[in-house]
């Protein structure tokens, strides 16, 4: 099987407040064949920045098993306390004396720092199924990615995607959090 596009996302939550409804949406894009959570983690960081970490995810016990903890390996933590802080560093190292390098030394990301203290995040790393036959055809057609970012509410204004009302919206919400630090 072919793997598709493969995006971490991390999500921030100054309080958080889950009811299930996150979850219930990456199901529904899994049911629908859209994306699959390869593997997520919330991540809660106190006070003093003691950070927390448990493993969530939406696939079968048999595709866990199978792909086993790829957000620890990529960000260097574990999920087992100390023990499992080791293994995902051993893990990113190993990874990375091999020669994989997820991020370039220019787009170098330090997502737990990233982490205000006194909040929470969720670390969801997604494979996006929809992309699969898109970058098949780009693949033949003999392209390939150069870049990609995810574009600011406030640019979507410009070109008429969305109002500035909803995009100061958007952003605001965006944002509040990094404004605390």
């Amino acid at each position: 099987m072919a793997i598709g596009p493969v995006q971490l996302i991390v999500l921030g939550f100054q309080q958080p407040d889950f009811h299930g409804e996150i979850i219930a949406e990456l199901e529904r894009l899994r049911e629908s064949d859209t994306v699959r959570v390869i593997d997520a983690l919330a991540v809660y960081k106190d006070a003093a920045g003691d950070v927390e970490v448990e493993h969530l995810s939406n696939l079968s016990e048999e595709e866990a098993i199978e792909l086993g903890s790829k957000v620890g390996a990529l960000v260097g933590l574990g999920i087992e306390g100390e023990e499992g802080l080791e293994a995902g560093a051993e893990a990113g190292t190993e990874a990375a004396a091999d020669g994989v390098q997820v991020f370039s030394d220019d787009d170098a990301w330090d997502v737990l720092e990233e982490i205000p203290n006194d909040s929470a995040a969720a670390l969801v790393l997604i494979e996006h199924h929809w992309a699969v036959p898109l970058r098949d055809a780009v693949m033949r057609a003999g392209g390939f990615r150069l870049a990609d970012r995810f574009i600011s509410p406030l640019d979507l204004v410009e070109i008429g995607l969305v109002t500035a009302g909803e995009a100061e919206q958007l952003h605001a919400h965006e944002t509040a959090a990094a404004s605390t630090n």
